[in-house]
């Protein structure tokens, strides 16, 4: 199964994968540097920056500051990634920057109930803007 990302919420697809994951099937999610993350661009900075600088060079969390990395480290927290089965998971789910050559010519799917259009507020930032934003600091 091929996902596009493309304007979807990061956490709702994030949901589905895991749980189809979990089901065995394999999962490649293309263009994650256009994910979306809801909410105001000053809480969503701020939430990602303290993360940051909770983390130094000798111990955790750690935060990767590329967008195909970050979006599967959301859907790893919605994992049992310290169980043999989440582990095994977590292997089944690929991201990608963009839409890698051997998959361009494959069916992508979009999933509904995570596109940017049911919800009403117009308050989001893409998770590409996110890691730049990391990355410059």
């Amino acid at each position: 199964m091929i996902i596009d990302a493309e304007n979807l919420i990061l956490g709702r697809m994030a949901t589905c994968v895991a749980k189809k994951a979990l089901l065995g099937e394999k999962v490649d999610i293309v263009n994650c540097e256009k994910a979306i993350i809801t909410g105001s661009k000053e809480k969503i900075v701020e939430k990602y920056r303290r993360i940051v600088e909770l983390g130094g060079p000798f111990k955790g969390p750690y935060l990767t500051r590329l967008p195909d990395r970050f979006v599967r480290r959301v859907i790893r927290g919605m994992l049992p990634y310290k169980q043999g089965r989440g582990k095994e998971a977590f292997h089944r789910v690929m991201c990608y920057i963009s839409v890698p050559y051997e998959l361009k010519n494959q069916k992508m799917i979009k999933l509904e109930e995570a596109d940017i259009s049911r919800v009403k507020s117009l308050k989001y930032m893409t998770v590409g803007d996110v890691c730049r934003y990391l990355r410059g600091r």
